[in-house]
């Protein structure tokens, strides 16, 4: 190892950055659908190694060659781990097949930023031993959370899912969240390349070990102690269509598209299961039908027709709101509707945090100009709701909904710590990855969503057009599921909550003390050197 980890710091030119773009691509291996958790230590070991041969005449020479041979590591991660993004601009023919590098390699060029932004600071904080992995682990750890907050965040694939992923090691969410799993695993995934430090069994490697026995002992424990049990008398279907949304889904097939939905709705699962009449509650995906459904009394009638008087639909709906003065266009929402009482919408929520470029475009003045529009083609683009409030749905636990992006921030599924408010039951995830078609992406979306489940200690019950669609217990434990790609339904119990968990409490407290520590002691460690 010692003479691997000098041909990687002595590299130089076109060989250092492809050693960097690949070692990074290997670290998409520890994401879903493989969840290969040992693949994190290629590209950590090797930041490590790269981060050890960014060394230069001068501080500012080191700083810039190591955010150059970090944008290549992170380059290599985001286009391994996102590659399955360009299936979106293929869905409909002649329409955004001219942008398809802008998801496939522009995206992860700047993603990549972040990283480079980590090796620059981590190499700042450098010391020779131990003292650079937490160097690595402080700076990354910094990095991936801005990457999740600045504009508007995306924390897909964060570092941390390389341990989140796998159910028995992600139990710890319930502790610490899935940013305080990124710092671990960083510093887990960096530790082997003090191999090449000449020690027989360096200190970084025995605790790294240590830690991932202890938190794979925790998750054990955790899994075994504990079973939710089910809320009684609830009967939930999942109705999965794999409809695609492309030139077909039109409002003038709304009857032959919703009369298809009833149908697989009410089908049979068993001789002794005869469809809706045995079930009370009924959810279907994101954006369900291409119709404004509250304002769209055919569609209703038939909905309340079809369904036996004790069943609720929750269901996925574009939703149209109240002019207000000085609008030029109506205002038009993305949102999860509860129909009950005879078609009657009995409460909705509008999705806060949206997609940029999917559902709407920032700076959409400029690109109105050159005639383009979002992915979801509205009148002009969707409104961020407002509120994040819990649904109110007959026989069920206050809901807590996650339209689609919004389950992959753990910020999304926190719902608000005061006594006079109720805590929800459930988290309700509806979603459309049907652009993706049948790639990764749909998996790490699941991946994603069951970790909130792991963090707030709640069931997630989850309707996707295509897939994945699942009822997770609060444990993360798949209880009912479709495969991806299939049109059909699936029935279940609903998983009752458990305690609130340490994170619901507290939630990023301790991540970030455990980041201040980590930078405190990649400070100290450095005082007596100058690396």
């Amino acid at each position: 190892m010692t003479s691997l980890a000098h041909r990687v710091i002595l590299a130089g030119g076109w060989q250092r950055r492809l050693m960097a773009l690949a070692s990074g691509a290997v670290g998409a291996l520890a994401m879903a659908p493989v969840d290969f958790f040992p693949a994190m230590l290629v590209p950590m070991t090797m930041a490590v190694w790269l981060l050890d041969g960014s060394a230069g005449r001068g501080r500012f020479a080191s700083l810039r060659s190591a955010a150059a041979v970090g944008w290549w590591w992170g380059f290599g991660y985001f286009v391994a781990g996102l590659w399955w993004l360009g299936s979106a601009f293929l869905i409909e023919p002649g329409g955004y097949e001219w942008a398809l590098p802008l998801g496939v390699v522009a995206l992860p060029a700047v993603l990549a930023l972040f990283p480079a932004a980590g090796f620059a600071l981590a190499r700042l904080l450098w010391s020779p031993g131990s003292g650079r992995i937490l160097a690595l682990t402080a700076a990354l750890g910094l990095t991936e959370w801005l990457r999740g907050w600045m504009f508007t965040g995306f924390p897909w694939n964060s570092f941390g899912m390389a341990l989140g992923g796998n159910l028995v090691l992600g139990q710890l969410a319930s502790i610490v969240g899935l940013y305080g799993l990124t710092l671990i695993a960083i510093a887990i995934a960096a530790a082997p390349a003090t191999f090449a430090d000449g020690k027989r069994l360096p200190r970084p490697v025995c605790v790294a070990a240590l830690a991932l026995a202890a938190i794979a002992a925790f998750g054990f424990w955790r899994l075994a102690t504990g079973e939710p049990g089910t809320v009684a008398g609830v009967k939930l279907r999942i109705m999965q269509p794999n409809l695609v949304e492309d030139a077909q889904f039109r409002s003038d097939n709304r009857e032959a598209i919703l009369s298809g939905y009833l149908a697989l709705s009410d089908r049979a699962k068993s001789p002794t299961q005869s469809g809706l009449a045995n079930i009370t509650h009924l959810i279907w995906p994101e954006t369900a039908l291409p119709t404004l459904l509250a304002r769209d009394p055919e569609s209703l009638a038939h909905i309340a027709t079809a369904l036996p008087p004790q069943v609720t639909l929750i269901t996925g709906a574009f939703r149209v709101g109240e002019p207000q003065p000085g609008d030029r266009s109506a205002r038009y929402y993305n949102s999860i509707q509860v129909i009950a009482d005879g078609g009657q919408v009995i409460d909705s929520y509008d999705k806060v945090h949206l997609v940029p470029f999917g559902e709407y475009l920032p700076l959409g003045w400029i690109f109105d100009r050159l005639g383009l529009s979002a992915f979801v083609r509205i009148p002009g683009h969707f409104e961020a709701g407002t509120l994040r409030k819990a649904l109110n749905i007959p026989g069920l636990p206050p809901a807590w909904p996650l339209i689609c992006y919004e389950a992959i921030f753990p910020d999304s599924a926190m719902s608000p710590i005061d006594p006079s408010i109720p805590r929800p039951g459930l988290l309700l995830n509806v979603s459309n990855d049907s652009w993706f078609g049948l790639t990764a992406g749909p998996y790490q979306h699941l991946a994603q969503a069951r970790l909130r489940s792991i963090e707030q200690g709640l069931p997630l019950v989850r309707a996707a057009t295509t897939g994945l669609s699942a009822v997770i217990d609060p444990y993360g434990r798949v209880i009912a599921a479709l495969p991806l790609g299939v049109r059909d339904v699936v029935d279940s119990p609903l998983p009752r909550s458990i305690a609130v968990t340490f994170f619901a409490l507290h939630g990023l407290t301790v991540a970030f003390g455990a980041w201040l520590l980590t930078l405190l002691g990649a400070i100290l460690l450095r005082l007596p050197s100058s690396a």
